[in-house]
């Protein structure tokens, strides 16, 4: 990664203040880029993980609240910027079951306009976010971005939609995307509907018995500090152009055995207790994930950095001195 290439480009990032989004922009900031940061508009008007941008006197973060799903709001947020790192979206599983409709118009309809607006106001560089989620279970393992694409969810059809919209403005107009595919990305300011922060919350809240769904499927997790470096490597490499690149660790274990690592991580003592109501339909339920990171490094010299025990503690540390953010309505798995 090169920390010369962002000083003084002007950047966005929709879906700043998310958990990727808000580590990207802190990453930019550090480079000496100027961040234009869509955020999600709400009346209350809360920065989320960004509020410590807020009253610098520098001004390296300009806040643009919206909603990708305006095609003239999304125009206005592209003007003027060099790069734009594409990480807005509805996410989670288990809402897609029950309004799919909404992951369509804000996963694939926001993505057309994000792209129409690069197109029109010839940005450099599109970062387009994917998910793992497209892979669905894995027929053969490591997964390449060779693998298969299987809509398993609503929440994944939507994302595989968003990735063809994004690669369709690559191979018919000549916009130089970059579709970035991270694996399951956990560290802190992860909200409660991830399995990681869902566990550490519960039991630095005193459980003593933590209830899953399946024990068995495996996950590939990768720190986000790497996740987001990972987007600016790419950002930075021109044979990453026209691309779908997975950023994962290239390791598994599986959600049993997580469960297990974040109890001694925490320090805490509970059971874990298999509940039946968590189970996923077994058509929907993927049982394993595991990526080939081959094309990041080769193309961008990209590799995780951060072990997974280490960035379980981290991970830890954080969930327990912000308890305040998950109330037990709010970690449901």
């Amino acid at each position: 990664m090169n920390t010369q290439h962002w000083n003084g480009r002007t950047v966005l990032v929709t879906g700043a203040e998310g958990f990727i989004g808000s580590t990207l922009v802190d990453m930019l900031v550090e480079q000496g880029a100027r961040v234009r940061a869509f955020v999600h508009y709400k009346p209350y008007g809360d920065k989320g993980h960004l509020a410590h941008h807020l009253g610098r006197a520098d001004a390296p973060v300009e806040f643009f609240a919206g909603d990708i799903r305006d095609p003239g709001r999304v125009r206005e947020a592209v003007a003027g910027c060099d790069t734009v790192f594409h990480l807005a979206a509805l996410i989670g599983i288990p809402y897609s079951y029950v309004s799919p409709g909404a992951y369509v118009q804000t996963n694939v309809t926001g993505t057309e306009n994000i792209a129409e607006a690069c197109r029109e106001h010839g940005v450099s560089r599109l970062l387009h976010t994917s998910t793992s989620e497209v892979y669905g279970s894995a027929r053969t393992v490591p997964i390449s971005e060779e693998h298969p694409l299987q809509p398993q969810s609503p929440y994944s059809a939507s994302k595989i939609g968003a990735d063809m919209t994004a690669l369709s403005h690559w191979h018919a107009f000549g916009l130089p995307v970059t579709v970035v595919r991270p694996f399951n990305t956990y560290g802190p300011r992860q909200s409660a509907r991830a399995v990681i922060p869902a566990i550490l919350a519960q039991l630095h809240s005193g459980a003593r018995e933590i209830k899953l769904g399946s024990l068995t499927p495996t996950r590939d997790f990768t720190y986000v500090t790497d996740t987001a470096a990972g987007f600016l490597a790419l950002a930075e490499s021109p044979a990453a152009v026209g691309e779908v690149v997975n950023l994962g660790s290239g390791r598994e274990i599986s959600v049993g055995d997580l469960a297990t690592e974040l109890i001694s991580v925490s320090e805490c003592e509970a059971d874990i207790v298999l509940d039946d109501a968590r189970v996923r339909p077994t058509s929907s339920e993927v049982t394993r994930l595991l990526s080939d990171n081959s094309r990041a490094r080769t193309l961008s010299g990209w590799t995780p950095q951060v072990p997974l025990r280490e960035g379980l503690m981290a991970t830890s540390i954080w969930v327990a001195a912000n308890l305040h953010l998950f109330t037990p309505a709010r970690y449901e798995l």
